[in-house]
């Protein structure tokens, strides 16, 4: 590639070329089990059932830089200073299979639950609004400059740390509407300060940790970014926005850019397809994704909506040109089928079967999809079948009580620490 000698999209390890282009990419994010957020036997458990899978690539769930700034309260905690005893073992367990095993790295910003006992912050201090829902999360305030730069400094800290626990590389979360994906759109971002503004002034966050990370890693040690395609809210980080932050990333050491969109007001990544999409429910992200692997000089990753063998192969089909993406991500399909890359390799099971919630109001539908997802990886870091996730109902009210129990275990480790 262009940045990297690490790899080609084509030589991952692991088979035949079609299982080299699937990426488990970031589902779990409720499951460090340990005192101190470290990953813990149910983690491992669940890794090593999806390693086993065929998969050319784990991506693993959001992996904090900050301790007092979680997606959720089971989130794993990976800072400078960090034991990395129980980072290195999750490391083997990943990659044993044969996978590349990476940190998807993140800050949620003002995407955090009340909860969690802490205040959140994002670029301006806009709360997120969910109607009834919106008293969920935690009160939000604007960053200072100096926590901005330390925030940047928290991102390369923590790649730093997963490259000495043994993962392939890392990758940055600046989609779904977290902190970077708060600073790049401007309903969230209403700086006027060298942060806030143009789009080259919000999409500076962005550019800053991407250029200390590639600093403070190896050549040989992967960097790769999640960004949205859009947030598909009106006033928002549009398409266009999308393809030129991917130009100006040109040259800064990326191994790849996976593309997604929406954001936990706008949930498109559980399936809003754009017009004109492949299908009603399928690669909803992929025409976008083409269209910016022609500006982009590293590999594109499309995920979102892949669950068939068919439209897994339409998606890795370049034009006429030469242009296409290079890297599907499937986490969904493998909550249901976490041997579906094996299975595809053996021309079997061709479709995953996805839990589908036929619910009207938007968010607490979101809300449902995702917690059958997660008892589904429950099973699994129990190491049961992954089923179908159960009642939406059922699985709703699991979820938060699962939820309630790690919050208050979260919450009991920050007071020991000294935490404010």
């Amino acid at each position: 590639m262009a940045n990297s000698p690490l790899f080609t999209p084509l030589d991952l390890p692991n088979g035949s070329t079609l299982s080299n282009r699937l990426c488990k990419a970031a589902m779990e994010e409720n499951l460090a089990e340990q005192p101190g957020q470290y990953p813990g036997e149910r983690l491992f458990t669940l890794y090593d059932r999806w390693a086993k899978g065929g998969v050319g690539m784990l991506l693993s769930g959001n992996v904090m830089v900050d301790p007092s700034a979680l997606t959720g309260p089971g989130g794993v905690v990976l800072e400078k200073g960090t034991d990395l005893e129980p980072f290195r073992k999750w490391a083997e367990i990943g990659k044993a299979g044969g996978a590349q095993f990476w940190l998807q790295i993140s800050h949620p910003g003002r995407q955090m639950y009340k909860s969690l006992g802490e205040t959140a912050v994002s670029p301006s201090g806009v709360a997120l609004d969910l109607g009834k829902f919106s008293d969920l999360f935690a009160p939000v305030r604007a960053l200072t400059v100096r926590e901005i730069e330390t925030i940047i400094t928290r991102f390369a800290d923590t790649a730093e740390a997963a490259q000495d626990a043994g993962f392939d590389g890392i990758q940055i979360h600046g989609a779904h509407g977290y902190l970077v994906s708060q600073f790049l759109s401007p309903l969230t971002n209403r700086r006027e300060d060298e942060w806030g503004g143009s789009l080259e002034n919000r999409a500076r966050f962005l550019l800053q940790i991407v250029e200390k990370v590639r600093q403070r890693v190896k050549l040989s040690f992967g960097v790769g970014l999640k960004l949205n395609s859009a947030d598909f809210q009106r006033g928002g980080f549009a398409f266009e926005d999308a393809r030129q932050v991917v130009e100006w990333l040109n040259g800064h050491g990326l191994d790849f850019v996976e593309l997604s969109g929406g954001s936990y007001e706008s949930p498109a990544m559980q399936g809003n397809p754009q017009e004109g999409s492949t299908g009603e429910r399928e690669a909803y992200f992929i025409d976008f994704a083409r269209d910016i692997a022609k500006v982009a000089d590293m590999p594109i990753m499309v995920t979102g909506g892949i669950t068939k063998l068919s439209t897994a192969e339409a998606a890795l089909e370049h034009d006429e040109q030469g242009f296409g993406v290079e890297l599907l991500g499937i986490a969904r399909a493998m909550a249901s089928d976490p041997d579906l890359p094996n299975h595809w390799r053996e021309q079997s099971n061709a479709e995953a079967e996805l839990p589908q919630v036929g619910w009207k109001n938007a968010s607490l539908k979101g809300l449902a999809t995702m917690a059958l997802t997660k008892a589904q990886i429950e099973r699994m870091a129990a190491g049961k079948q992954p089923g179908m996730g159960g009642w939406p109902v059922k699985a709703l009210l699991a979820d938060q009580m699962r939820a309630n129990k790690r919050a208050k275990r979260y919450r009991e480790w920050r007071q020991q620490c000294g935490a404010s």
